[in-house]
């Protein structure tokens, strides 16, 4: 018989994720600077959201999108600074036990390993406490850094859809990686 998860419950009893060198959390009003400091960047949001023009932009981002539904949204914190540096979520949906990732990076941070080593403790959380039988991610062809995490992290990729979706008005080609439930019990065996 399956295991049934209350996956609200997991991400209330997950709140705080650590790894070796980040603190994963919910995001707070108090984090807006840091997070302008990417979110303004052209070359950071390129792929992921509309650059933030303003800090009361950054702030009603995070108070509407990260704190009104935090579950499973987490602010990237680096242990050693306690500086915030970016954003990883999960979301999942529970009728058919899969989730789905994203994330952002700070650019300053680019190319130390930090973004895997995020996903890999959001990993841990659905397929070891969720139970989920499958986690994804997308990705603009284009951006083939985020591709590249995906990899480093044991996700196959399906596919490549062509003119998949709108983003910023130009119809964009993206690549599809997923892991299995089996895939992750081989990765950390």
């Amino acid at each position: 018989m399956e295991e049934i998860v209350n996956i609200p419950l997991a991400f209330a009893e997950n709140t705080v994720l650590e790894t070796t060198r980040l603190h994963l959390r919910p995001l707070k009003i108090t984090d807006a600077q840091d997070m302008y400091e990417y979110a303004s960047d052209e070359e950071t949001t390129r792929y992921v959201f509309q650059q933030h023009r303003s800090l009361d932009d950054t702030k009603f981002a995070i108070a509407n999108y990260f704190m009104a539904e935090p579950l499973g949204k987490y602010a990237i914190e680096e242990k050693k600074s306690g500086k915030m540096i970016g954003t990883i979520d999960l979301r999942v949906e529970s009728n058919y036990g899969r989730g789905e990732i994203g994330y952002t990076l700070n650019k300053a941070y680019w190319g130390q390993g930090i973004m895997p080593e995020a996903a890999f403790a959001l990993l841990a959380l659905g397929f070891d406490k969720m139970k989920l039988v499958s986690i994804s991610a997308y990705h603009n062809l284009e951006n083939r850094k985020s591709g590249r995490v995906m990899e480093k992290l044991g996700m196959k990729k399906v596919t490549e859809i062509k003119s998949s979706r709108l983003w910023k008005g130009v119809l964009i080609d993206e690549g599809f990686y997923m892991m299995t439930a089996a895939d992750w019990q081989k990765r950390v065996m």
